[in-house]
């Protein structure tokens, strides 16, 4: 095996311990970084010719050797994907690489590479965000006025559609959507010209590389970019909201799949059966997900601790910011395309969603507004309403069981026509204030959504 290039060791007598590269050497999981590393070191060849240190011959020979250079192998020599790179720009343009780190750290080097990487990362999870988005709003079409109970403290509570539901992790998603944008526009600043912390020694012209490498601009503060990994928690933070989201959608939908439940079919492609027991069909799909929104959570903890006590500016203990970063990304885009799948594929069951809706009372506080209509101070009405559940339970009714003249008798502030109440679907249609239940309301926030969603396509 060839021996290791190193960036440093005229200072040193000996060279690093077996035992030490192997407990501080990255290649094995930096590697992700070569086509990244790539095109950064092509950019600065050509800022150095834009500077005088080489000549543009000198950088045109240099990136065409980069364009030969192959990804690393597994068994590579090397300590990182950057040591790397420059030994096999040695074997292709002999002593011309050794002028490439002119002026350049490993430390902006590192930055750079992994903000390129992350730049993508954020791009790719964002479109496949947008697309569990528009397959909740596929789902949500056909049912915008489909009755479905909705919960508070895991209790039917109101009546609400399964649209108007849906919608709801819409929003949720959106949100996370935003932070992702939010995200990119912080990890899209160029750190070259930074040097190790105190800036470059030569003239580079950092305005002209922030827009050859396609950045929104450059940093400001040299010591800040050799310090900095805010912007990977920023991504790491964001990520860790959209997978408390998804988590959140796997755990509804294991419930409401769930023979105790039984108003929502998963397809078999997403679920799987039981090695013991026939008549299994388990939602291992969500509940995977559900899963690894614990190891995004781990990611984000795992910086968030290593950055918290460093000293200005770069340690070694930021080259533990990779594999967080790395992880993140894979088991979030890895769950959104799941999710996409689960939701596109299931089918919910409107009857059996609708009696769970007309059971329990899900109509008390429609009751209890008709009469606060009427005059009744609410309080009261609440109360009244009450004692008309609480007799319901001794008698072992349910709503739709009062007419209109039991109602009265009961309490004469009661009007016959407030039966018509008792059906879930009548008071929903009270709930049209923007952002409410009602059919019509969520029909209009359907296309809104819509075409917010298109907006960012």
């Amino acid at each position: 095996m060839e021996a290791p290039l190193k960036l440093w060791g005229g200072r040193f007598q000996e060279g690093p311990s077996e035992t030490f590269q192997r407990f501080s050497w990255s290649l094995h999981f930096d590697r992700r970084l070569f086509e990244a590393d790539i095109a950064g070191s092509k950019a600065w060849a050509r800022a150095l010719a834009r500077a005088g240190v080489l000549t543009r011959p000198e950088a045109e020979t240099i990136c065409a050797a980069l364009d030969r250079v192959p990804p690393p192998p597994p068994d590579a020599p090397d300590e990182d994907v950057h040591t790397y790179v420059i030994r096999m720009l040695g074997e292709l343009a002999g002593g011309l690489a050794s002028r490439l780190h002119t002026g350049r750290s490993r430390n902006e080097q590192v930055s750079l590479d992994t903000r390129l990487w992350l730049r993508g990362e954020i791009d790719r999870i964002a479109g496949l965000l947008r697309g569990l988005m528009g397959a909740l709003l596929g789902q949500a079409d056909a049912h915008v006025s489909t009755v479905i109970p909705g919960y508070t403290h895991l209790r039917r509570a109101q009546p609400v559609t399964w649209a108007h539901y849906l919608l709801a992790y819409f929003e949720m998603f959106w949100r996370d959507h935003e932070r992702l944008a939010q995200t990119r526009q912080r990890v899209n600043r160029m750190p070259l010209g930074s040097g190790a912390l105190a800036g470059a020694g030569f003239p580079i012209d950092r305005e002209a590389l922030a827009r050859e490498l396609g950045f929104d601009g450059i940093t400001a503060n040299s010591m800040d970019v050799s310090a900095d990994r805010d912007w990977a928690l920023d991504f790491l933070s964001a990520a860790s909201l959209l997978m408390m989201h998804l988590s959140r959608l796997a755990e509804d939908w294991i419930l409401y799949s769930s023979d105790e439940f039984g108003w929502l079919e998963l397809s078999d492609g997403v679920t799987s059966g039981s090695s013991l027991m026939p008549q299994k069909k388990n939602p291992d799909s969500l509940e995977l997900i559900r899963g690894k929104c614990g190891r995004v959570f781990g990611c984000f903890t795992s910086l968030f601790m290593t950055m918290k006590g460093l000293p200005l500016t770069y340690n070694r203990d930021m080259q533990e910011d990779k594999e967080p970063l790395f992880e993140a990304a894979d088991q979030t885009a890895a769950s959104l395309e799941m999710a996409r799948a689960v939701v596109e594929t299931a089918r919910l069951r409107p009857e059996a969603a609708r009696r769970a809706a007309a059971e329990g009372w899900l109509v008390a506080t429609d009751l209890a507004e008709a009469l606060a209509r009427s005059g009744v101070p609410f309080h009261d009405a609440h109360r009244l309403v009450g004692r008309l559940v609480l007799e319901s339970l001794r008698q072992g009714r349910q709503p739709q069981d009062w007419t209109g003249e039991e109602l009265h008798a009961f309490d004469p502030r009661f009007t016959p026509e407030m039966a018509r109440l008792l059906e879930p679907e009548e008071g929903l249609k009270t709930r049209a204030v923007p952002g409410g239940a009602a059919p019509q309301t969520v029909s209009a926030a359907l296309e809104e959504a819509r075409r917010r969603l298109e907006s960012l396509s």
